[in-house]
């Protein structure tokens, strides 16, 4: 009984200096907190209904002409960072260029990727848009290095003016062309054989058929509703399984055919390094992560430029003089053109330039906060997230005059690299593939505005959950004159 006592005395002190400490750690951690609202304070804003927040209203205004409608009425009444709660999350929104700058550029000690539930169920936990730290470091930088080759670069050269004329060969006079259509077949090509290798052929045909039904599920889902995006859901998990399965067997056949050959491919690239943290799963996850951009990035920045450049005769006036006078030099020689020579094409950089702009085909990144975050003065309680939205600063008429208005020569001798501009992101995370993106629209615009004139149809931009055009931007086709024999 006495031994009873004695252990029963002990633990009910023992419970009692626990308690003592735990308030007086909670304490202390509050009154530090508080300290530090009194310098950084919770953005204004509301969290509008219970639940569901104000994803509807954002949500409602995505599908609107103008999306940016959300975030200009509660600029007006909290300030360019206000508080709200969308996709199931307390969020704080920075339409603040320095804001997202700091958000972009921070590590994963303080921010992280921030995707609805939904949506990261389909992407894995391996996905290089998810994955922090020592491992993203290595996946990014070992893409990045390769996506900045000389050697992938004068591949994607040859192999873009190859389908882009074998494309544009076909045309006939008075043809009506729906660009988007055009450019996302001829870009995928490319950019699956530059991350695994693959030619056009019947795996290339299967790969993208399950990568249609993969992107219809993705892009589905930013609200999980029942029904047909459940049901669209299971066929994207479905149609994924079978791209792993085949690039899979993509990666296996290269692990047994391995002898030190040049580095043709993305695969090649991360198949050779040594680290035992590059598995296969991992591999052929970030494969179809990457080719996302395919599908949207880079169709969809050349069907808006050819939108932009309808509406504005003036630029593509000065764009066709340009590219007409590089394709003359080359006609000397009969030599094609190299990567260089189409990104000299200085005005045809600024048209590209002004379609990410306003074009917005990234319109905003999310990250959520792993710790209490101090912003110019704005609190982030950790665990909230924080959406940096782009096309809010993109369209601010403070930082571009007549900020609606396609005007590429907005761009002639200006610093892109200022925090306002960021249509690629930024920091550790900044798109590995934004050279080669304008490298693509640029051989496709210099092909489109040499070899022929267009009357574009009626049409429209949808803004989400992609950026896209309803009807894939129908122009009718002319050509000028017979193509010479040589690709320049």
């Amino acid at each position: 009984m006495d031994n009873l006592f004695v252990i029963t005395w002990v633990a009910t002190i023992m419970i009692v200096l626990a308690t003592i400490l735990c308030t007086s750690w909670n304490k202390l951690r509050w009154r530090r907190r508080r300290r530090r609202t009194r310098r950084a304070q919770l953005p204004r804003g509301t969290f509008g209904w219970p639940l569901v927040g104000e994803t509807l209203d954002f949500v409602s205004c995505a599908y609107s002409p103008r999306p940016e409608s959300f975030m200009d009425k509660r600029r007006l009444l909290y300030g360019k960072v206000f508080k709200s709660h969308i996709f199931g999350s307390p969020t704080i929104v920075s339409t603040d260029a320095e804001v997202s700058r700091f958000v972009l550029q921070s590590d994963a000690k303080t921010f992280v990727p921030w995707y609805p539930k939904s949506l990261t169920e389909l992407m894995g936990k391996s996905s290089i848009l998810l994955i922090n730290g020592s491992l993203q470091k290595k996946v990014h930088g070992l893409i990045g290095t390769f996506f900045k080759s000389p050697h992938l670069k004068a591949q994607i050269t040859r192999d873009m003016q190859r389908y882009v004329l074998e494309a544009m060969n076909h045309w006939q006079d008075d043809q009506l062309i729906h660009i988007q259509d055009e450019s996302k077949r001829i870009v995928f090509q490319i950019l699956v054989k530059g991350l695994i290798g693959l030619e056009p052929g019947e795996e290339m045909n299967f790969l993208k058929q399950q990568f249609r039904e993969f992107i219809a599920g993705l892009m589905s889902l930013p609200l999980k509703l029942p029904g047909s995006r459940l049901y669209k859901s299971l066929q994207a998990s479905l149609a994924k399984k079978r791209m792993v399965m085949l690039i899979e067997k993509i990666i296996q056949e290269k692990r047994n055919n391995r002898n030190g050959c040049t580095q043709r491919d993305v695969v090649d690239v991360l198949i050779n390094d040594a680290s035992d943290q590059l598995t296969d799963d991992l591999i052929s996850d970030n494969m179809i992560d990457l080719m996302i951009p395919a599908e949207d990035s880079v169709p969809v920045l050349v069907t808006l430029a050819i939108k932009y450049l309808s509406e504005c005769p003036l630029a593509l006036q000065h764009l066709e003089e340009e590219n007409m006078n590089l394709k003359k030099q080359k006609s000397v020689t009969g030599e094609n053109l190299q990567w260089t020579e189409y990104m000299s094409l200085s005005f045809t950089q600024d048209v590209i330039t002004e379609t990410l702009r306003m074009g917005n085909i990234i319109s905003g990144i999310m990250r959520k906060a792993v710790k209490d975050v101090e912003i110019k003065g704005h609190f982030i309680p950790e665990g909230w997230c924080v959406l940096t939205y782009f096309r809010s600063v993109h369209l601010d008429e403070s930082l571009y005059k007549e900020a609606y208005k396609f005007n590429p020569w907005r761009w002639k001798d200006k610093d892109m690299s200022t925090c306002s501009f960021t249509p690629f992101g930024g920091g550790q995370r900044l798109c590995p593939g934004l050279d080669l993106a304008r490298l693509e629209a640029s051989i496709f615009l210099h092909h489109l505005v040499t070899g022929f004139t267009w009357v574009a149809e009626q049409d429209h931009i949808i803004n989400f959950p992609t950026v896209r055009m309803k009807g894939g931007m129908p122009i009718r086709v002319r050509r000028k004159i017979k193509e010479s024999p040589f690709l320049g």
